[in-house]
């Protein structure tokens, strides 16, 4: 491991994924992509675990 690499929790790999998937399926930039990320992963985490 790298001494500048900063450990990721499971939620900041999670908006990483959701904000990997938008960029590539719309035109946003990088800002807004992470914006929409962030309010996607904390709706899906509204979701009872059961429906999910």
């Amino acid at each position: 491991m790298n001494a500048d690499t900063i450990p990721a929790s499971r939620y900041e790999m999670r908006v990483d994924t959701v904000k990997k998937i938008v960029t590539e399926h719309t035109s946003l930039d990088n800002e807004a992509a992470f914006s929409l990320a962030v309010h996607m992963v904390r709706a899906l985490d509204t979701v009872p675990e059961s429906v999910r």
